[in-house]
């Protein structure tokens, strides 16, 4: 019998072999979102996810590009471009890290203009996978400002990746309905366990968010077993039956993704 699971972030793009990996995940039974870091690398995405049932592409432009300038005015002006025909944006963000000092202004101009351009041009069912470190009042002021966190018809569904933010950030974005994807390295933290244990089982989503390298060597069962930890630990935090969670996460993502 094929596992069922799904994969609500990751980077087909960094891999060594994304075809490949898009390919052995299809048999496997596992669905994956692809989160694009780069507006450029949008059309070979799209173009292998439409060959591949199991993938959702997203265009994106991760906040990382901005602050270390890979990109630059004319990225952001493709993204926005691309955005207003596509329902699936990810990743996108806003990193105020220390190491990224000096950039806040860039990256929050970026993301300013893209929140601007969805609001302008709604689409029903757009989802939005977003990147927040040290940003997470910042990144939900922005998508407030711009209409997109209001519960009415065609406002995107908002899916914070890793939440990383402070206790009050997190229960802002839990009233706001955004929705957590959670991978393994946040349920490394004493502070990503209790959110995760905190998470609404109707708000929940997983992911791995690989490859933890560019060009690294990966493939879709490393994928599939990293989403089975993840599981088992949610489920000891919360006190309830793995299968439990298996189901309502692949029932959260089918419903948001349009999966059946």
């Amino acid at each position: 019998m094929k596992l069922q699971s799904f994969d609500a972030h990751c980077h087909l793009d960094l891999m060594a072999s994304p075809n490949t990996v898009a390919h052995e995940a299809a048999a496997m039974g596992l669905e994956l979102f692809d989160c694009g870091v780069d507006p450029r690398d949008f059309a070979s995405a799209s173009e292998r996810a439409s060959s591949s049932p199991n993938v959702i592409a997203g265009v994106g432009l991760h906040p990382w590009w901005i602050a270390d300038g890979r990109c630059g005015t004319a990225e952001v002006g493709l993204l926005c471009e691309l955005a207003i025909r596509e329902r699936f944006i990810g990743e996108v963000g806003l990193d105020f890290s220390p190491r990224f000092a000096g950039t806040e202004g860039n990256q929050t101009q970026a993301f300013e203009r893209l929140c601007r351009t969805l609001s302008q041009s709604p689409l029903p069912g757009r989802v939005l996978s977003i990147h927040a470190v040290r940003a997470a009042g910042a990144t939900l002021d922005t998508l407030e400002s711009n209409d997109l966190l209001k519960d009415v018809r065609n406002s995107p569904t908002i899916i914070f990746h890793w939440f990383s933010g402070t206790s009050d950030e997190f229960v802002r974005a839990r009233i706001a309905g955004c929705y957590f994807s959670v991978n393994e390295r946040m349920l490394a933290t004493k502070r990503g366990r209790e959110y995760a244990r905190q998470i609404p089982l109707d708000r929940l989503l997983l992911e791995t968010d690989a490859p933890a390298e560019p060009d690294a060597e990966t493939s879709a069962r490393q994928f599939v077993d990293s989403l089975i930890r993840v599981s088992e630990v949610i489920a000891a935090l919360k006190n309830c039956p793995e299968e439990s969670i298996k189901s309502v996460v692949l029932e959260n993502s089918h419903s948001i993704f349009d999966f059946r």
